[in-house]
């Protein structure tokens, strides 16, 4: 009545059989024979191979089980051993997950005997005792629980063999006739309903015992895992602090002197909560070298700088005392003419979300291994690898943190006003910490436009000037009276395992009221883990932000990342200094998070650094957050991880030029998901543009004999933009020449070509 039961696996049996592995993504699942024995699952690529090759063994005492969906699941020992696994069928992979969680409950010895109350001992037992109670326990628990499953089998045949009999009396009984037999069939029926009923109680009783039982056992073993997580934190963190520990003792030893709290914001002095570290540490890279001793050190300065006036100090007004007062009150409050700030409301509604990425897969390396040495620009890359914003819409972007310039404007100090510039130049790094998509590469006279004038009070153009080298110049200005220009070009290298991208050029801003003339170059990006792991960004280098008119400066300082730092990562540092090099502020933060300032009441010299050099030791007031990054949007992390105003830039809008950004095929098809078609447009204007390129180095060549004066070599010029000399900064850049905004009004686009 009832079919055989398989056997009851235990530790000592060995068992065979054939699998499906994932191999690569060029022959994807192979078959290969697999052999369980004695907690260790090995595979070879045919039966012969057990005698002499085995192609991989792991050990299920320190294995993960997770399944897929009804065919696959994957074997992993959280190292390098990671086996993607399909069975033929369903069947096969539940038989399969049986056999390995029996073989892991009985082998590795993974549970701890715990009682079935609340209370859990705070420490697993280590000893050689306490393991053999540990498995006698379990092989306990397993013998329970098969006799339990035995039980309810034995149930279950008694009710299919009581519930057929049942089943044929009752036919029985609707085919007799009334009479002498009536009274026999009714009392066989009787009894077999009586057998049916207390074979389903007993059944229920099992089945009761049996959820009883595990419910109880499923509690001690989610504590004792529980337990086993806790000691692995433990462990990490202990090796952390030994290695932090280690490091200051080096440090110790080499006389190097720690900076004090004051300087070291303690909101930002945990590394071990910020970032996006990798859950696979094994494929990051880091770099252990020695980092920089501190140029200068900063330490609170005396009580009565809080009670002296401000002239008796650097020549300020006295708001230097009014230390309860913030930055920009300060600023306001020296300023009575600055006009009181407008009421702006935003003229319409702008999007909040874009369609979520899709989860599509390539192999970068794949791509990338043949380009290395060469420039990031000439390298042909699907849009896998890119997010759906041009580069010109990521200079845009720039300007996330204009109200910095604004408050900047209204600075009756050149210094204060320097403090406000050398916070915007850190503000524009902060959306690059999670973007590691390519932004497209413009076309040769691409534009793009974001006029925020009765939003927010700017309005800023950007177009591609060159293609070789690629330069993207960029003009923004504001009816708060500040006016912002740039002229980027990149140049980057590919060296195998990262990928560093140098911005060329100068970026300016000049304020009406005061004729200030600031300038400062951009940092160098770095892509890490371009073969393999989790990509991270990282920025490092120094940025020297000069007013040109008083000779003011402020020296940044952006530190690379190192593993064994003792301070917090993406950390920024900076000096304001006057003409003469005497030092006013102090500017400290991160360039993903915040910036704070302070002002310096005394400066002094100090103990030499590693390296021999004398140290500034800076007496400082209370610190002053001068900026603080925006938070993301809600769900972010699936669309690119753009800020809410990158989430608006390449949103559909009437009456911009014929070559903004946001009419480019390929960048719209792959916003809405549509990536094939994408690549395919992509390479036809990519095309286009080399077609067009060349006919106009043909036409440059047969005006060779009288070429004109400024034209460029292959006979282009910017639409909007051209290049002059800046004498104040010595520089040579493209510079808005106007007409671009009167043209839109006009709706007269008669200049601009046909690059789409």
């Amino acid at each position: 009545m009832s079919e055989p039961k398989p056997p009851t696996p235990t530790p000592g049996d060995t068992y065979k059989g054939w699998l499906f592995k994932w191999t690569n993504y060029i022959k994807g699942y192979q078959r290969r024979w697999f052999v369980l024995s004695n907690g260790l699952l090995s595979y070879y690529r045919t039966q012969a191979e057990m005698g002499h090759t085995c192609r991989g063994t792991i050990n299920l005492a320190t294995a993960n089980i997770a399944v897929e969906d009804s065919c696959n699941f994957v074997i992993s020992n959280g190292g390098a051993q990671t086996y993607h696994l399909k069975a033929s069928s369903e069947v096969e992979r539940q038989k399969m997950n049986m056999l390995l969680c029996v073989f892991y409950l009985c082998v590795c010895g993974a549970f701890y005997p715990y009682d079935s109350g609340d209370d859990c001992p705070a420490v697993p037992p280590t000893s050689g005792q306490g393991g053999g109670c540990r498995n006698l326990e379990i092989q306990s628990t397993l013998r329970t629980l098969g006799s339990k499953v035995e039980d309810l089998n034995t149930c279950n045949d008694l009710i299919v063999k009581h519930g057929s009999a049942l089943q044929r009396s009752l036919s029985e009984l609707e085919g007799i006739r009334v009479g002498g037999d009536m009274g026999e069939k009714m009392r066989q029926v009787t009894e077999r309903a009586t057998l049916f009923r207390i074979t389903s109680n007993a059944m229920i009783n099992a089945c009761r015992d049996f959820l009883s039982l595990a419910q109880n056992h499923s509690k001690r073993w989610q504590k004792a895992l529980q337990v086993e997580r806790d000691q692995r934190i433990r462990l990490e963190e202990t090796l952390e602090q030994l290695a932090k520990q280690h490091n200051h003792l080096e440090r110790a030893f080499r006389g190097a002197t720690v900076l004090p709290p004051s300087f070291s914001n303690p909101a930002l002095a945990n590394k071990d909560k910020k970032g996006d570290a990798s859950d696979e540490d094994d494929d990051n890279e880091f770099f252990d070298a020695m980092e920089d001793p501190a140029e200068f050190i900063t330490v609170p300065a005396d009580p009565k700088y809080h009670r002296r006036s401000g002239s008796n100090v650097s020549g300020f007004s006295s708001e230097i005392g009014m230390e309860d007062q913030s930055f920009d009150e300060l600023s306001l409050a020296s300023n009575p003419e600055s006009p009181q700030p407008l009421e702006l409301e935003p003229v319409r509604q702008r999007r909040t979300r874009i369609p979520d990425k899709p989860n599509y897969y390539l192999n970068l390396w794949s791509i990338m291994k043949n380009c290395i040495g060469k420039e990031l620009s000439k390298i042909p890359m699907p849009v896998n690898f890119n997010e759906p914003l041009s580069m010109l819409q990521r200079l845009s972007e720039d300007l996330e943190y204009y109200e910095l310039l604004d408050k900047a404007s209204k600075s009756q100090s050149s210094l204060e006003q320097m403090c406000y510039v050398a916070a915007f130049t850190v503000s524009s790094y902060s959306t690059t910490v999670h973007r590691t998509g390519k932004p497209f590469n413009p076309l040769l006279g691409e534009t793009f436009e974001l006029d925020r004038l009765k939003d927010c009070g700017y309005r800023s153009l950007c177009e591609q000037v060159s293609h070789h080298p690629p330069a993207a110049a960029h003009h923004a200005s504001s009816e708060k009276g500040w006016t912002l220009r740039q002229e980027i070009t990149l140049a980057s290298k590919f060296r195998g395992k990262y990928l560093s991208i140098m911005p060329l050029g100068s970026i300016q801003c000049l304020f009406e009221k005061s004729n200030n003339h600031y300038s400062w170059k951009k940092v160098t990006t770095t892509v890490h883990n371009i073969i393999v792991g989790k990509l991270w960004i990282d920025q490092s280098g120094e940025i020297d932000v000069v007013n040109h008119k008083t000779g003011d400066r402020c020296h940044l300082k952006f530190a690379p990342y190192s593993y064994f730092s003792r301070d917090v990562p993406r950390k920024v540092t900076g000096v304001v200094t006057d003409k003469d090099g005497k030092a006013h502020y102090v500017l400290s933060g991160t360039w993903d998070e915040k910036m704070e300032f302070s002002r310096i009441m005394q400066s002094s010299k100090g103990e030499n650094g590693t390296e021999g050099k004398q140290r500034t030791v800076y007496q400082t007031l209370k610190a002053k957050e001068i900026w603080r990054k925006n938070p993301l949007p809600e769900g972010a992390e699936n669309m690119y991880f753009f800020s809410s105003l990158a989430l608006t830039l390449n949103e559909a809008e009437e009456g911009v030029a014929p070559t903004d950004c946001r009419r480019r095929p390929d960048q719209r098809l792959m916003e809405d998901g549509r990536w094939d078609e994408a690549n395919a447009e992509k390479q036809r204007l990519e095309e286009k543009q080399r077609i067009v390129r060349r006919e106009r180095e043909r036409e440059a060549v047969k005006a060779a004999s009288s070429p004109e004066e400024g034209t460029h070599p292959d006979n282009y010029q910017a639409m909007w933009f051209e290049k002059l000399d800046d004498p104040a900064s010595g520089e040579t850049l493209h510079v808005y020449k106007g007409g671009y905004w009167e043209a839109k009004e006009e709706g007269s686009w008669d200049v601009c070509p046909e690059i789409f």
